[in-house]
């Protein structure tokens, strides 16, 4: 039996938790209820990808019952260990104030090869723009720019990269040259300008590397649903597995062609979703003052283009493909190159 079935078994978790959560909160003195929700469940005969959360009521010392959610993202092939001790890292450098947070960490556990930590309460910011919640959006997008900022003008000198895979586009999971075997497998049709982007965009970012020992600490993975507003005057950045050293035009572009892609879909207003981008980038490069500025607008350009093609290769590669949706993003990113 796979072992990550563990976690879905209340009985089992709750011996887990009595071990390695009660310790950090003198006040609780018992565990009496687990509600366990799944939110990615993928697990074959021996491997998995799981993200949990256990809505878990402590019972305190004084005979009250407080809840709270508690989030493990676990993985049999990839790393976790490093987003817990990313985590850490974070929370040490003051992102849990009155404006900005980051889940809370609270343990790593190799066993299951899975990190466990502190959930945040409220919605995502692809939330908002799927319900059209333009009032919402505006107040969330400069506090999102921001914390970027923030992350971004902190000092690397010293600060381990928690993810070196993760730092380049050649490497980054699953990898150019995985990408490439596996779109020549299943669509050959498109593998000749795949190959003729990606070796592009790579050359693109290696050019810049190459001209600069510089780095900065950046998430990796930024988009609208990994952003939380837990209320008008505060929001949270979640989802640090791809947390590394890079370059910060890297969160940018990824983030803005989220941005773009998701508010096309769901809100279908190109003058609101300008709007809104461009507001980004302004309260972003107020707040930017670790910045490395020599060809930024074609920096964040390319991890644009790299983005909408890491969405095209989801939709061209997934359990249910669905070419109509890859198509439009391809076609756009070789326009954009000239191919």
């Amino acid at each position: 039996m796979n072992k990550i079935l563990d976690l879905f078994d209340e009985e089992k978790v709750k011996v887990l938790f009595k071990e390695k959560i009660l310790p950090f909160y003198p006040n609780f003195c018992d565990i009496k209820k687990i509600d366990i929700k799944a939110y990615k469940k993928q697990i074959w005969e021996t491997t998995y990808h799981v993200v949990l959360e256990f809505n878990t009521s402590f019972k305190t010392k004084k005979g009250k019952i407080k809840k709270m959610p508690i989030v493990c993202s676990a993985h049999s092939n990839e790393p976790r260990e490093n987003f817990y001790i990313a985590l850490s890292y974070l929370w040490e450098h003051n992102f849990s104030g009155p404006f900005f947070s980051v889940p809370h960490p609270l343990f790593y556990s190799d066993y299951y090869r899975g990190v466990f930590y502190r959930g945040v309460a409220g919605n995502t910011l692809y939330h908002h723009i799927k319900k059209n919640n333009r009032s919402e959006i505006e107040a969330i997008i400069p506090l999102t720019a921001k914390w970027f900022a923030k992350l971004h003008n902190l000092s690397v000198n010293g600060t381990p990269n928690f993810n070196l895979e993760n730092s380049r586009i050649e490497t980054a999971l699953p990898g150019i040259k995985q990408i490439l075997a596996r779109v020549q497998v299943v669509y050959p049709e498109y593998y000749d300008i795949y190959h003729k982007i990606y070796k592009k965009l790579d050359e693109n970012e290696k050019k810049f590397f190459a001209s600069t020992k510089k780095k900065w600490l950046v998430h990796g993975d930024a988009h609208p649903e990994n952003i939380i507003s837990m209320s008008k005057r505060k929001i949270a950045a979640i989802d640090f597995a791809d947390l590394c050293l890079s370059d910060y035009a890297r969160d940018i572009g990824s983030f803005t062609q989220q941005l773009d892609y998701m508010c096309g879909r769901k809100i279908g207003d190109s003058d609101f979703t300008k709007k809104i981008k461009e507001l980004f980038l302004k309260i972003y490069f107020e707040n930017f003052k670790n910045g490395q500025q020599a060809g930024i607008d074609d920096r964040i350009k390319n991890y644009y283009n790299w983005t909408a093609m890491r969405t095209a290769t989801y939709f061209l590669t997934r359990y249910n493909p669905d070419p109509s949706r890859a198509e439009p993003l391809i076609e756009a990113v070789a326009h954009d190159l000239r191919f």
